[in-house]
């Protein structure tokens, strides 16, 4: 006989959204001693993308996190070798293309599985193109994409030459990895030669995989439907409910965050309520593609924030900018500006403030000014703000930062 379930915890939307902060690292003393190893190791998968504005967003996250520090200590932190010589991270679809923890390669078998079971692909591979990239990289070692023969054939983005084709898709099967980068460039390399020996395998079955995952998008997010947990590291709906009950998360009920009347509507990591989330807030920049803040649903649920990256959006047609950049302060997003260098100058081509208060005003210069010291700018201009009735306040704000 089936028993009446417990009933699930009852949190406030407020508390739900400390949880959320803590767990990804934004209330609370930084791990400075983990540094920006800890920051990946925490959130499990840091997301990568070819747009750079002030950073890329590889860089951003840890510095949201961490404070000023370095881009070249961000960058060793992913792709510098262990002292024996294994890598530290690798990257692969995540929540996207992310890096990712090395010790996590063994959880993505069930992905490199349907990859290699996927029944047709964008790209045509000509006959013989896959098997000289894996051999070029057999005998002559680690290869950029241009190395092994180009990487496009010289039309759009997506035009992507044979041998670019061939080693991408490599890479989706498992049988070549990427562990470092030169400059922007994946270095490409047999997965055999480059991930440890006790973690090259593909033997744990799905329904582990699916569970570590699981497991470990809800201790980074803290809190989160099913949806936002299934989201975080793209696995389907049916995928995160087959292994739920047994993720170690717990059903919990947030206010305000739907769902039938006295009926849990989320799940959390049960170290996230174990105790009250205290310390103090980060204020900073956010990228767009920050795991606090990469899907939207989620942010206008915990934070009350609608936010969408307007890159790919028409100039006529934007309303926030280009890279419009989330503003975090006091543990709520007070705003966003797109951000521009110009000189030793950190330019705010537009910043707009959804919540107009002192508290608002002062931390979004606090951010501005910590962010130009960062990418090494001594003065900051703002050129189109909304409110504009807060231009003094931001003005007066900016100088005494400043001064």
């Amino acid at each position: 006989m089936t028993g009446t379930p417990p009933p699930a915890a009852e949190l406030s939307a407020d508390e739900a959204r400390r949880i959320a902060l803590r767990a990804q690292g934004l209330l609370g003393a930084p791990d400075r001693r983990a540094g920006v190893r800890g920051v990946l190791r925490h959130l499990g998968a840091v997301q990568l993308d070819t747009i750079s504005v002030l950073a890329r967003s590889h860089e951003l996250v840890p510095y949201a996190r961490l404070g000023p520090v370095g881009r070249r200590t961000v960058e060793d932190a992913y792709w510098s070798p262990q002292p024996d010589g294994t890598p530290r991270a690798f990257e692969y679809w995540s929540h996207a293309a992310c890096v990712l923890p090395v010790e996590e390669w063994p959880h993505f078998a069930f992905r490199r599985r349907a990859y290699r079971d996927r029944p047709h692909w964008g790209h045509a591979l000509p006959s013989g193109a896959y098997e000289q990239v894996i051999k070029q990289l057999t005998t002559e070692g680690p290869l950029t994409a241009t190395e092994l023969g180009g990487a496009k054939n010289g039309g759009p983005w997506w035009d992507w030459s044979a041998a670019k084709v061939a080693v991408e898709r490599a890479l989706m099967f498992g049988e070549v990895v990427c562990t470092s980068r030169r400059g922007w460039k994946r270095v490409y390399d047999l997965a055999e030669r480059a991930v440890p020996a006790p973690l090259l395998h593909d033997t744990h079955d799905d329904t582990t995989c699916l569970t570590r995952l699981v497991r470990l998008a809800g201790q980074s997010l803290g809190i989160g439907t099913r949806s936002d947990i299934a989201d975080y590291h793209r696995l389907k709906t049916e995928q995160f409910e087959a292994v739920a009950a047994d993720s170690g998360l717990v059903p919990v009920r947030v206010e305000g965050w739907g769902g039938p009347a006295g009926r849990a509507n989320a799940w959390a990591d049960p170290a996230a309520l174990a105790s009250e989330p205290r310390g103090r807030h980060r204020t900073t920049l956010l990228s767009p593609f920050d795991s606090l803040v990469w899907e939207r649903a989620r942010t206008e649920r915990v934070f009350g924030f609608s936010h969408r990256l307007e890159a790919y959006v028409p100039r006529p047609k934007r309303v926030h900018g280009y890279y419009a950049m989330p503003i975090l302060t006091g543990g709520r997003l007070v705003g966003r500006v797109d951000p521009a260098r110009d000189g030793a100058t950190l330019v705010a081509r537009q910043l707009s403030l959804s919540t107009v208060s002192a508290k608002a005003v002062h931390g979004a210069a606090q951010a501005l000014v910590e962010a130009a010291a960062w990418v090494g700018c001594t003065d900051v201009r703002v050129e189109r703000l909304e409110p504009e009735e807060q231009r003094a306040a931001l003005t007066a704000e900016l100088g005494r930062l400043l001064a």
